[in-house]
């Protein structure tokens, strides 16, 4: 990270429990959390081994230690959601959002893998993990559910978006694609308080066609596999999974505060 980047990071990171003065929470820290999420960054986007950690970086195990009880205790989604507030109100939007875009990505798996979670993709041909993610009008992150590729879009969708609304109570609209017709929109709508909107392809499109809201979560997808980490599946459980899209998301949202916060000279 900038120092730039390292002065928004750092007063929205999760306050540890042995700060809190809660017990069991552990000890503290032996390594400083700048060094820690700079390595989970550096792993994320250059898609490095664990074991291949840089000896610039603290140990490549106490790294992981790090990633796993962020991950366990749900720490990384919040730091995350605390950036998504901030860049939501630099925008001069409210925190909370009333409208999103749901849509799924499939990738292939790598062997680490194991078969109860990974499937066939009949329609595009992979065989590996499906990402389904909600994201706002903004294309920020809301709620992502990883599955086998053979997975439904509206069976993941259904538990996915009841999340998401928990999470986000002020959702009202989400706009979604062919896939999610049928059952799942009165589902939504009397289960959820929730329109889902589908925005289809007209049959007399022809080549690439740039379809209104969908293009927005398409970015975000985009920038997932600029982050070599995510551009195959290489995490053995699907938390780690959903961790590491949470981490991708964080370099983007960090980067993009910096530049819209100059340090003074």
């Amino acid at each position: 990270m900038t120092d730039a980047e390292w002065a928004v990071v750092r007063p929205l990171l999760p306050v540890p429990a042995w700060l809190r003065g809660r017990g069991g929470g552990g000890q503290p820290e032996a390594y400083c959390h700048r060094a820690i999420l700079d390595a989970i960054r550096y792993l994320a986007d250059n898609g490095i081994k664990w074991r291949a950690m840089p000896v610039d970086f603290p140990p490549w195990y106490r790294v992981y230690a790090f990633f796993r009880r962020w991950r366990d205790h749900a720490l990384v989604k919040e730091f995350h959601d605390r950036l998504r507030a901030r860049i939501r109100e630099s925008e001069g939007r409210d925190t909370e959002p009333t409208a999103g875009v749901i849509d799924s990505q499939s990738v292939k798996a790598d062997a680490v893998v194991g078969a109860d979670s990974r499937g066939f993709d009949g329609g595009k041909l992979i065989n590996g993990r499906k990402r389904h993610v909600v994201v706002d009008t903004l294309g920020l992150l809301l709620g992502v559910m990883v599955t086998a590729a053979d997975t439904g879009d509206r069976a993941a969708a259904q538990v996915l978006l009841g999340q998401v609304t928990d999470a986000h109570r002020r959702l009202e609209l989400v706009w979604a694609d062919g896939g999610y017709t049928g059952s799942l929109v009165e589902h939504c709508l009397a289960r959820l308080a929730l329109v889902l909107a589908i925005v289809r392809r007209s049959d007399d499109m022809r080549g690439f066609v740039v379809l209104p809201k969908r293009w927005i979560v398409e970015r975000l997808f985009a920038h997932l596999m600029r982050t070599r980490r995510l551009a195959r599946d290489f995490e053995r459980r699907t938390t780690s999974a959903e961790a590491m899209i949470y981490w991708s998301m964080i370099l983007l949202m960090t980067r993009r505060l910096a530049r819209s916060h100059p340090q003074p000279a």
